[in-house]
């Protein structure tokens, strides 16, 4: 096959879109997609009245730009793939989540620090059944922290680890999770963007080369209901003009090292934790997920090396010091979900918020926190519409947006028995 390029980007509902374009337009550098695209639910339904899709006028052209230089192997044959920005004919797309992402990063960068993350992906392994429904893959001797083929029988991760070493992904650990057939995935520290478009292409990839093993890959925040859920932690931290790690007070880690940094990141994260949740965990799954005692980001909380609460701070001192928040899952878009979680951390710092007490409890049968997440996916999205101050800094058009097609997106699902959220979801997370 003649070299093609996969030119794509990260939607409202965390999808990859995009087009092939010919090898004679890779030396180009954007192609136009409908803006009404951002109008689309899962189902296909096209919401007219979608804010700043322009639906009704005419559903007019948004344009994805990119950088020569962001063109990269892609995964399949005669293949490269490139993500980019989008815009329409005033500018950058407000309803763009790359670009939000970028937002994060220069208001940080205007006070001389540089985001870095890290990001953990969880997902669970289905295979089809002679009925052709899905099932869990059959890795009967999956444990946690399981390595070899009782955890992974057909191999799939070797697979996948094979095909990130040779598209430069720099992986820092597959492993098997709490719940058989789920894996952990996690690539290393990088500048927000970066990090960023890696994970969107890095899952993008995983799914389709399992796929073409015949396993389905899902990222889902509880596809089993009665197994545990699966996140997306993000580990940020950042550097200074002379390169050193900002959240470093000195050598140790933990709670008792805290710097000023890290103490206004922490009190942002734990403010705005309830707005916080609509733009993380933004699917009606994501509340199966974060309930009380399930160590997933429920409580309005911080503490040391604690998977109990929500922004968890890391043991590990000097150039590895970070902060891991824990709230967020995949059914996020990626560069949204950042930029949520850089902005809530700049307004702690910006405005000194007074930071609570570190969690003592054990997070199962004793909390001190008193304050959870939402009990549904409309309540969050109502605790979103109410943080005023985290909707300016990601974005207003795009936060009003996404409270919209959330609404929508509860109306269809509130009456669903869990195992339906599976058929309504899976193919396209």
């Amino acid at each position: 096959m003649q070299d093609r390029l996969r030119a794509l980007f990260c939607d409202h509902l965390s999808i990859c879109r995009g087009k092939y374009l010919p090898g004679s337009k890779i030396g180009t550098d954007s192609s136009r997609f409908a803006r009404a695209t951002f109008a689309v639910h899962y189902d296909r339904d096209l919401l007219l009245d979608a804010p700043h899709t322009k639906v009704r006028e005419g559903a007019p052209d948004m344009e994805l730009r990119w950088q020569a230089d962001d063109i990269r192997p892609g995964w399949e044959a005669g293949t490269q793939v490139v993500l980019g920005d989008l815009h329409d004919e005033d500018g950058p797309l407000s309803l763009c989540p790359r670009g939000a992402l970028k937002r994060a990063v220069a208001d940080w960068q205007r006070h001389g620090l540089t985001p870095k993350l890290g990001i953990e992906l969880e997902a669970f392994a289905l295979q089809g059944d002679p009925s052709g429904r899905l099932r869990p893959y059959d890795a009967p001797g999956g444990v946690v922290y399981g390595t070899g083929p009782f955890a992974d029988p057909m191999h799939i991760n070797d697979a996948i680890w094979r095909k990130a070493e040779e598209l430069g992904f720099r992986l820092d650990m597959i492993t098997a999770e709490y719940d058989s057939p789920q894996f952990e995935y996690t690539l290393t520290f990088d500048d927000a963007l970066k990090a960023v478009d890696d994970i969107v292409l890095f899952r993008q990839m995983a799914r389709e080369v399992a796929l073409n093993h015949g396993i389905v890959l899902t990222f889902l925040p509880k596809p089993i209901p009665e197994l545990g859920g699966s996140g997306m932690h993000i580990n940020l931290s950042f550097t200074d003009a002379q390169g050193n790690n900002a959240l470093a007070n000195g050598p140790k880690g933990g709670p008792e090292h805290l710097n000023d940094l890290a103490r206004g990141c922490l009190s942002g994260l734990v403010k705005h934790h309830k707005g916080l949740a609509g733009l993380v965990a933004p699917t009606a799954g994501s509340y199966l997920r974060l309930q009380p005692g399930a160590m997933s980001g429920y409580w309005q909380n911080w503490g040391g090396d604690h998977r109990g609460v929500t922004t968890r701070i890391s043991g590990e001192g000097g150039d590895k010091a970070r902060l891991e928040h824990r709230m967020a899952d995949a059914s996020a878009n990626p560069y949204t979900a950042a930029a949520a979680v850089l902005q809530a951390a700049r307004l702690g710092f910006d405005n000194a918020y007074p930071l609570p007490p570190m969690e003592t409890g054990d997070g199962f049968d004793k909390t001190d926190a008193r304050v959870g997440t939402a009990p549904t996916l409309r309540h969050a999205m109502r605790d979103l519409a109410a943080d005023t101050a985290l909707a300016r800094a990601v974005g207003v058009e795009l936060v009003e947006h996404l409270i919209f097609m959330k609404e929508r997106e509860f109306r269809k699902t509130r009456d669903l028995e869990p195992n339906a959220l599976l058929d309504f979801y899976v193919w396209f997370l």
